[in-house]
């Protein structure tokens, strides 16, 4: 006879493990999201005549590429000198004061009455952001076991995307419809949205944090073990041996370059994007408005995708190879193209392809750099990067003055893409 089975002797369901690193990558979403927001609304400024009027810049192509990139001087110098500061004091806190100046710097944007104001108001907005960027990485790297970080980042960097899809056309609107200040004070509110939330509901590694249960804990720590016993062997206790790890490694400083010609593309085509297709292509407002938005929607959709298709093969290099290489030929073409909305197309098939390369690059890093020196590594690739792209908006000013013609500073785009995917094919054929 069957003895009947007591509540006892009956196995207990498992626990099912939390996905509070879930709500944290749709966090720091939303906070790059906002900080993408912060700094497109220059560039769609630069489209509007009033503006370009009472800043006393009307048709001086290079005094307006500096606006974006003093700011991106801003923003490398602080990657590079305040980013270890995560490293210390933890992302958390680190991230929250890099917020506060971003609404301190988009309240001096909104009231400002001198082009040297304006200046000074993109400074401080280069380096809370350059503050903030490392320690997405550094959330991610905390987090996500290796073999999930793929798609934590791709969930983040859709922010990158995100942000200028969303704040091309809605600056153009705000901007046609009240003018330019407004669209300074309503980023100053919603930079308070992610402040609250980073406060409220993150923390800089998942045991600390109240919501995570030991499921969950237990599927981060026991795929983070044998990261964490590799790193151990590193001695990297002060700020020298931490950027020592990394610093002498000829692969980093590939990986740099590439992400260097990432961003000269990036904050290239982003600084001139809407001027390009309302004063060279002759499309309206609501035109520029909605096409300027497309290569991010694209770019959205690549991140995702190819971010995915990374963690499949395990394979990073090859992706952005391949990304460099469409993002020359798209703007290559479409800088050549006669007719206005196949310019257009091509060019948005450019930007969005060297999308393609960003999740794998941010993966490649978190492979080569040891998880103690991850936010001084970040801080150097992004600060070096985008430091040195800094000049890319006012060389193509410079090139635009030059030669009368939109045409001279996108070639320079297609060059420096070239070189990016000859430094990813060297990574390709060590497998990385």
């Amino acid at each position: 006879m069957e003895t009947p089975r007591t509540a006892s002797s009956v196995p207990a369901e498992p626990v099912q493990p939390t996905r509070q690193r879930v709500v944290l990558v749709a966090i720091l979403l939303l906070t790059l999201l906002v900080a993408y927001l912060d700094r497109v609304n220059v560039s769609v400024l630069l489209a509007d005549p009033t503006f370009l009027t009472d800043m006393g810049i009307k048709g001086q192509p290079v005094q307006m590429g500096l606006l974006m990139t003093l700011f991106l001087i801003a923003y490398g110098v602080a990657n590079v000198v305040l980013s270890p500061l995560g490293d210390y004091i933890g992302p958390r806190k680190a991230m929250s004061i890099s917020i506060l100046l971003w609404t301190i710097s988009v309240v001096i944007g909104g009231w400002a009455a001198t082009f040297g104001t304006m200046l000074v108001a993109r400074v401080i907005l280069g380096i809370g952001e350059g503050m903030h960027w490392p320690m997405q990485s550094t959330f991610v790297k905390n987090w996500f076991p290796p073999n999930e970080r793929g798609k934590a980042n791709g969930v983040w960097l859709i922010g990158l995307m995100g942000g200028p899809a969303l704040a091309m056309p809605f600056f153009t609107w705000i901007v046609s419809t009240w003018g330019w200040r407004p669209s300074f004070f309503v980023l100053g509110a919603l930079g308070l949205i992610p402040l609250l939330l980073l406060w409220f509901y993150v923390t800089d590694h998942p045991r600390q944090h109240k919501r995570v249960n030991a499921a969950e804990l237990e599927h981060i720590e026991s795929a983070l073990k044998i990261e964490a016993e590799e790193e151990a062997k590193i001695k990297t206790e002060s700020l020298g041996e931490r950027i020592k790890s990394f610093a002498l490694n000829y692969r980093f400083w590939l990986l740099t370059i590439n992400y260097f010609c990432i961003a000269c593309v990036w904050w290239g085509t982003m600084a001139w994007l809407p001027s390009y297709l309302k004063a060279a292509r002759g499309f309206s407002w609501a035109q520029m408005g909605a096409l300027s938005s497309l290569p991010y929607i694209l770019g959205t959709i690549s991140i995702l995708f190819f971010g995915h298709l990374a963690d499949k093969y395990g394979r990073r290099a090859p992706f952005i190879a391949i990304a460099h290489l469409g993002s020359a030929l798209g703007i290559y073409f479409g800088a050549t193209a006669t007719d206005n909305m196949t310019a257009a197309l091509l060019i948005s098939v450019g930007i969005a392809s060297i999308a393609i390369g960003l999740p794998s690059s941010w993966a490649i890093l978190q492979r080569i750099v040891p998880g103690k020196a991850i936010g001084a590594g970040a801080g150097m690739m992004n600060g070096l990067s985008n430091g040195g792209s800094a000049f890319a908006p006012v060389l193509i000013g410079f090139f635009i003055s030059l030669t009368g013609s939109y045409v001279g500073g996108l070639m320079f785009l297609v060059g420096i893409a070239a070189l990016g995917c000859l430094c990813m094919t060297v990574l390709s054929l060590q497998k990385y």
